[in-house]
This record gives C-alpha cells, sequence and structure tokens, in this order.
C-alpha cells in the first residue's frame, strides 16, 4: 500500500507525490482517494485506492533504472513505420503503458525524427506529452529540478546524432 509522501506515476499524466488519503463521497458512495500533487505541470489528481492497480498507479524509478532511462535516450532509435496513423497508434500505446523505457524511447524517436523531417501536429503534442510525463518521473527519481533533467534529455538524444 502506498502511503503520504510516496514519489509515483500516474500513466498518461506523470510523476507526483501523495499528499493525503482523503475519504470523498461521490454519486452516493464514499471511497478513499490517494491525492497526489503533480509538480511538473503544477496539478491535483485525485484517485480511488480501489482503482490503483487498474490506472497503472506505481512508483518512481530507482537509481539503477535511472541509467538505464540514459541508455534508452542514448541508443539508435527503431525504425519507423511510414504510416502516420500507424506510428502514432504505436507510441500512443507506448506511453500508456506507464513504462519509463517505452516512454523514454517515444520522446527519443520522435525527437530524432522532428530533426529529420518536421513532425505533424499530432506527433508534436504526442512528443510534447511524452517528454513530460519522462521529465516528470526523472525529476523525482533524480531529486533535480526540471530545466536540468531536460537538458540532460536534449544532451543524451543529441547523442544519438553525433555518432554517440
Amino acid at each position: 500500500m502506498l502511503a503520504i509522501g510516496d514519489k509515483v506515476v500516474y500513466p498518461m499524466h506523470g510523476a507526483g507525490v501523495i499528499e493525503a488519503i482523503e475519504e470523498h463521497e461521490v454519486l452516493g458512495t464514499k471511497q478513499n482517494y490517494y491525492v497526489l500533487t503533480m509538480p511538473y505541470g503544477a496539478m491535483r489528481v485525485m484517485i480511488p485506492m480501489e482503482n490503483v492497480a487498474h490506472v497503472g498507479l506505481r512508483e518512481v524509478i530507482d537509481r539503477l533504472d535511472i541509467c538505464k532511462v540514459w541508455e534508452v535516450l542514448k541508443t539508435t532509435p527503431e525504425p519507423l513505420n511510414a504510416n502516420w496513423n500507424r506510428r502514432f497508434n504505436h507510441n500512443l500505446a507506448k506511453i500508456k503503458t506507464g513504462n519509463i523505457f517505452e516512454v523514454a524511447a517515444v520522446v527519443r524517436n520522435l525527437a530524432l525524427q522532428d530533426k529529420e523531417k518536421k513532425l505533424s501536429t499530432g506527433e508534436r503534442r504526442l512528443l510534447d506529452i511524452a517528454r513530460q510525463i519522462l521529465i516528470s518521473e526523472l525529476v523525482l527519481a533524480c531529486d533535480k529540478d526540471a530545466v536540468s533533467i531536460e537538458e540532460c534529455v536534449i544532451r543524451s538524444i543529441n547523442e544519438n546524432t553525433s555518432g554517440n
């Protein structure tokens, strides 16, 4: 069970800290909720405690996984599907998993594609969402500010184009 002060990730929203556990009545039913503060984006989210497994709420990655994220950002991107719609759906599915490594791969792939050929509006939005999710978790995992983490992400991705 999660506790107040735990750092967690809510897939498709990013990382936050459990600031409270509160009981609320919704549609005549009382439930306990985790109340999350999402530092990156200044959002407050309430998640019913009984839905935690269903929504994919998980703890923030540890130090070993942080190193793996940086490696994902530096590795050669996977070949991209030429069909925009399939590529978009594939990347969206990866983000929805809540897996930080999948999200990092989406950020890497779309950022590198944007350098070669500008992204469509839809893919640009998807890149922004994936980048926010990635940075929000790394901010909490590394205990650094968002600007520093974003610079590190950009630097790691740029190593792909400079021949590693």
